[in-house]
This record gives C-alpha cells, sequence and structure tokens, in this order.
C-alpha cells in the first residue's frame, strides 16, 4: 500500500501545479463532463466510482451521471474543486487512478447542461 500512497501524494502535488499554472476562470460558467475509472482494483468498479459519484451529488451543483460520464456545472474553480476531490475519494481505495474531461467554458450562461439538450430537442421535432 505504501506505493498506492506515494502515487496519490504525487498525483496531488501535479493537481496542486495544474492549478497554480490554470488562470483562475471566476465567473466563467463551465459544463465537465468526466470519466474516473479505479485501476488496480480488478473488474468490480461500481464501489469506487460511488464514491466519487457521492461526492459530485453532495456538491450541490447540477450533474448528471449516466453509464460513461459525469457530467457537472458550475464555476470553473468550484466544478474542478469537486473533480479533484471525487478523484481524490477514488485514490484513498483505489492504487491508480484515469481521469478524462471534456469541459465547455461558456461566461454568462447558466443551466447550459438543460437548455442545450433542451435546443437539440426542439430542432429533432421539427
Amino acid at each position: 500500500m505504501a506505493t498506492a500512497f506515494r502515487d496519490v501524494v504525487a498525483f496531488r502535488m501535479s493537481l496542486a501545479k495544474i492549478e497554480t499554472h490554470t488562470p483562475s476562470r471566476k465567473g466563467h460558467a463551465v459544463i465537465v463532463a468526466f470519466s474516473i475509472t479505479p485501476l488496480g482494483v480488478g473488474e468490480g468498479v461500481a464501489e469506487p466510482v460511488a464514491r466519487a459519484v457521492k461526492v459530485v451529488r453532495s456538491s450541490g451543483l447540477p450533474n448528471r451521471t449516466d453509464a460513461m460520464f459525469t457530467t457537472i456545472e458550475g464555476e470553473w474553480d468550484e466544478v474542478m474543486d469537486v473533480i479533484k476531490r471525487a478523484v481524490e475519494a477514488v485514490a484513498e481505495v483505489a492504487p491508480r487512478v484515469s481521469l478524462v474531461l471534456k469541459a465547455d467554458v461558456r461566461p454568462g450562461i447558466t443551466d447550459g447542461m438543460t437548455s442545450k439538450v433542451e435546443s437539440l430537442e426542439r430542432h429533432l421535432s421539427e
């Protein structure tokens, strides 16, 4: 488990470097679809993934989880903090964690998760 601990520490240090070098996006609305995959835990990953989803759901930010991704919406800093905490929750039980992110950064947009789908549905019904 010492190796897993070193890996978690190294991961947290790399996140700290990213946060240090990333310009502040305070006030910028962002929708992020992300996937956290625990590695080295065998085939059953539902329990470690549930740990991440609990962090997201307890954040109070708008979110949605499907079979492939969890999507969350809010200000840049608060969304990235939730994702960081979700990764850390999985890292507590997995020796390695894979993280995939896709972000839509749009200043001034709120409720984008819902409005983007509503716009698509309107076009589909025409």
